[in-house]
């Protein structure tokens, strides 16, 4: 990586390594604010290449200048993410953004089932989006519709999960390791598989380690990249 004011303006993708309670339009502002007063930039494009939800942590990849062009080609990427799947109940968010609204038996719950449920999200299966998401319906946010309790019919889109391992089995919870293509939500995945055990579930962490063949082990946090551009500025 290049540290200086005509490289970042040229293009520089970078790898940063998202914080918890932090959204990614948070993170690009701060990149952003970084760069015009280390640079004395005036003017500089930055944004990222795939949305985490605050409460994920892990690769969000940033581009400066002429870099941004490539947004569109980095999101199309696939994506793999680890996390953690809590089963037995549901939340309208399906993650603990929201409170918990539902409870289920897990006693029924066999590893073979697991293991049966695992290998159906295998392949280009059909998704429904959760209705706390960025997705627009009718010119306004489905969360928008969602937190004035505004009933809204969500169609389903075809995802691809190329790779979907359980990493930790110990009821209600689920460690996984997942990798998918663009528009899948992780938050769905747990609410459907929940589902699917005539259960419960919901994402109760998160975090997004690779896009194509960017690794989150590669990545800086917010922190050290703020060293590194006043060290180098």
């Amino acid at each position: 990586m290049q540290f200086s004011a005509e490289a970042f303006q040229e293009g520089q993708v970078l790898l940063i390594d998202k914080p918890l309670h932090w959204s990614s339009f948070q993170a690009v502002n701060k990149i952003k604010w970084l760069l015009k007063k280390e640079y004395g930039l005036k003017k500089i494009k930055v944004g990222h290449a795939g949305t985490l939800d605050p409460l994920a942590t892990g690769l969000l990849l940033i581009c400066t200048g002429k870099a941004t062009k490539t947004i569109t080609d980095l999101q199309g990427q696939e994506k793999e993410y680890t996390g953690t799947f809590c089963l037995g109940a549901t939340t309208p968010s399906y993650d603990l953004e929201t409170e918990i609204n539902q409870t289920f038996p897990i006693d029924h719950i066999t590893p073979e089932m697991i293991e049966q449920i695992r290998a159906s999200f295998l392949g280009t299966t059909e998704q429904r989006p959760p209705i706390f998401s960025a997705l627009k319906k009718d010119g306004k946010r489905l969360y928008e519709h969602a937190r004035k309790g505004e009933e809204v019919e969500i169609s389903t889109r075809p995802i691809t999960i190329s790779d979907f391992e359980l990493t930790r089995v110990a009821l209600p919870e689920i460690d996984f390791r997942v990798a998918c293509s663009k528009g899948t939500y992780i938050r769905s995945l747990a609410f459907d598989f929940g589902e699917k055990l005539n259960s419960g579930g919901h994402l109760s962490a998160l975090r997004r380690t690779k896009i194509g063949d960017y690794d989150v082990a590669n990545a800086l946090s917010i922190e050290a990249f703020e060293k590194m551009v006043t060290v180098d500025g």
